[in-house]
């Protein structure tokens, strides 16, 4: 497993070993000592799966309190995934970092808690997968518009499938201070 900070501090870019042959392949998503020894947290209360098509967006969401540290991967298909500093008084406040995770390439994403998190899809359908460490507090849940332009996400759509929710949320600037997590 190889394990490389992305431009934003805290947000890895996770590259397992993959061993394929002509019967297929097969890959470690997770083994507790080799992560506590990459610095990367080990215990994950809760593990999601979602199945999405094309051009469906979903994000930019997070928790506060209650903060959701998540190792997010797609099984089959193809996703691009973002991350977005929103912890007040961090130096890359507002800042984001975007991949292409596939079934493919096997690479995951550490998205820590005090980020918010969001992908699209871009291959005709995804399954993503996602280890959270918290449980989903839904009286805590935030987000941010998808298209805030004092983001300047380069997003690959410029018309996604949204969820009501995620249509409805807030630019960041919009977000007050008090309710945003902290950079420590």
């Amino acid at each position: 497993m190889r394990v490389t900070p992305t431009e934003l501090p805290g947000v890895m870019l996770v590259e397992p070993r993959v061993f394929g042959d002509a019967r297929g392949a097969f890959w470690e998503s997770f083994r507790a000592e080799r992560f506590a020894a990459a610095g990367l947290p080990t215990e994950f209360p809760q593990d999601n799966v979602s199945v999405s098509s094309q051009g469906v967006l979903r994000g930019l969401h997070f928790q506060h309190p209650h903060g959701q540290g998540k190792l997010v991967s797609v099984l089959e298909g193809e996703v691009f995934d973002v991350a977005v500093d929103v912890r007040a008084g961090s130096p890359s406040f507002g800042q984001w970092f975007g991949v292409l995770l596939s079934g493919e390439n096997h690479l995951q994403l550490w998205v820590p808690a005090g980020f918010a998190h969001g992908f699209c899809v871009t291959s005709p359908r995804a399954v993503f997968t996602y280890k959270c460490t918290d449980v989903y507090h839904p009286e805590t849940e935030l987000g941010v518009i998808w298209d805030d332009p004092a983001l300047g996400i380069a997003w690959p759509v410029k018309s996604p499938s949204l969820s009501e929710k995620d249509a409805r949320y807030p630019r960041l600037a919009e977000i007050p201070g008090e309710r945003l997590p902290r950079f420590a």
